[in-house]
């Protein structure tokens, strides 16, 4: 199947299981009249494939060793990317940035996998400002490790793009939020 086709697959599967209208309060604060729940998406068999499918493609020719994000919006994104890298002819394990260290345990706030040393790409499903994913930045940045690019399903396009650039991330989306109003 050609990335063509795959990113229609998805776009029609994004517009029917997660795009919706009405007045939401989003994870930055702000209000909109639109929204996107990735979830129903993401915990798809044909969605989690498509998305991970997207999400290697977008990485060819990016130098990384692992792939992971923010709790929760990264986490079902991280292990099918992590699965579909092996078809890509690379390994991509995972790890996860927990939004509050546990009070138990290893008191870990990156889990998953070790990322001293190594250079990683941030997934998130829908940014808005980048909040959430600079979150995860500054906590791989505290735990050594380096951050390559921000990859996004969906970018809301309100400010992200200049915060990544602000601290020197390239960052990426395989959608724009303007794609889904402009076909509703």
């Amino acid at each position: 199947m050609s990335n063509d086709t795959r990113r229609d697959k998805l776009f029609d599967l994004l517009k029917t299981r997660a795009f919706r209208r009405g007045r939401i309060v989003l994870a930055s604060g702000r209000e909109s009249d639109f929204y996107f729940d990735m979830k129903p998406a993401m915990l798809d068999p044909e969605g989690a494939a498509l998305m991970a499918e997207l999400i290697m493609q977008e990485l060819e020719g990016v130098e990384a060793d692992l792939v992971g994000g923010l709790e929760m919006g990264a986490v079902p994104l991280i292990a099918p990317v992590a699965m579909k890298s092996r078809d890509f002819g690379r390994s991509l394990p995972g790890f996860f940035v927990r939004k509050a260290v546990k009070d138990h345990g290893t008191k870990k706030r990156v889990d998953g996998n070790d990322v001293a040393g190594k250079t990683v790409v941030i997934l998130e499903d829908v940014t808005t400002t980048g909040g959430s994913a600079l979150d995860a930045v500054q906590a791989v940045r505290a735990a050594r490790g380096t951050v390559a690019l921000v990859l996004t399903i969906l970018d809301r396009e309100e400010g992200a793009d200049a915060v990544f650039a602000d601290v020197g991330i390239e960052f990426r989306s395989l959608f724009k939020a303007q794609e889904f109003l402009a076909a509703d």
